[in-house]
Formats: C-alpha cells, structure tokens, sequence
C-alpha cells in the first residue's frame, strides 16, 4: 500500500484502572492536571495530549491517569474550564462509567473573583466565593457579592 494513502491515527496508551478526560478545550490539559493535584510527585502513568485533531471542537486535548478517581468538586472545576469535557471511569481496561461535565449553576468557592475589594477576598472575611453562571458557551460567571463579571476561569 502507497505511504501517502495509509491513515495514520494517534495511538493513545490504554490504562488499566483510572480516568480518561477526552474533549478538553485545547491547551486546557495542564490546568486540568492543577485541579487533579498532578506536578512532579505524582508517580501514576499520566498521558497528556494536546491539541489533538477533533471533527467536533476542531482541535482538543486529552488527559489519561492510572489509579485516578475524581470527586464532585473536581469535576465542576473542569467543566468551568473544559465545559465539553467527558469523563470515562476505567477498571480492566474498559470504560464503566461515562458521563459529560455539567457547568452547575452555581459554584462556590471554586472560582476566586477578580475583584480585589470584593468581601470574598478580604483576610478578615470568612466567605467563600459563589459565582453563579450567566453564560455556558463560551462560560461568564458573575460573582454573588459584588456582581462583577469574568471569563477569568479556575
């Protein structure tokens, strides 16, 4: 078979037991990686693709981790910053769990508002930051306290 006509398809690892993050915003993965708590004491497999040809966002990333679960908060951390996201349970090498990110309506202190006089930044105030959100596609959140708009995510 002539070189040029053969396809040629990315080969991503499989994992045995963990997670699998498919349709990141492209060159979201490494804050994908923050919100999981992965820098360099991490000593799982972690696959990282970037900028991954896609034929409905154009362009995505993809993350993989080994021996990985993710909580509630996890979760809605990546759909502020990945709202397309979708998310595979894996055990024994095949996904049982699939489920696409769901932006909540409100989410409290995930996001730190922009606003230095806000009450939510002020060392003296014990308040957590609830934004609630305005727009999905692309994400606007506006803060509850002092309604000061960002698409400053995570």
């Amino acid at each position: 078979m002539d070189d040029k006509k053969q396809e040629r398809k990315l080969k991503i690892r499989n994992i045995k037991n963990g997670i699998s993050i498919d349709h990141i915003t492209a060159g979201k993965a490494p804050e994908v990686l923050k919100i999981l708590g992965i820098d360099r004491g991490f000593t799982d497999s972690v696959t990282l693709a970037m900028n991954v040809k896609s034929s409905k966002m154009r362009k995505k990333d993809i993350v993989k981790v080994e021996n990985k679960d993710l909580d509630v908060n996890e979760i809605n951390k990546i759909s502020v910053i990945a709202p397309q996201a979708t998310i595979n349970w894996i055990h024994d090498y095949q996904v049982v769990k699939k489920e696409k990110v769901k932006l909540p309506d409100e989410l409290i202190g995930i996001v730190k508002c922009p606003n230095p006089s806000c009450i939510t930044n002020k060392e003296r105030e014990p308040v957590k930051s609830i934004f609630l959100v305005k727009n999905t596609n692309p994400v606007v959140l506006v803060c509850k306290y002092c309604e000061r708009e960002t698409e400053s995510l995570y």
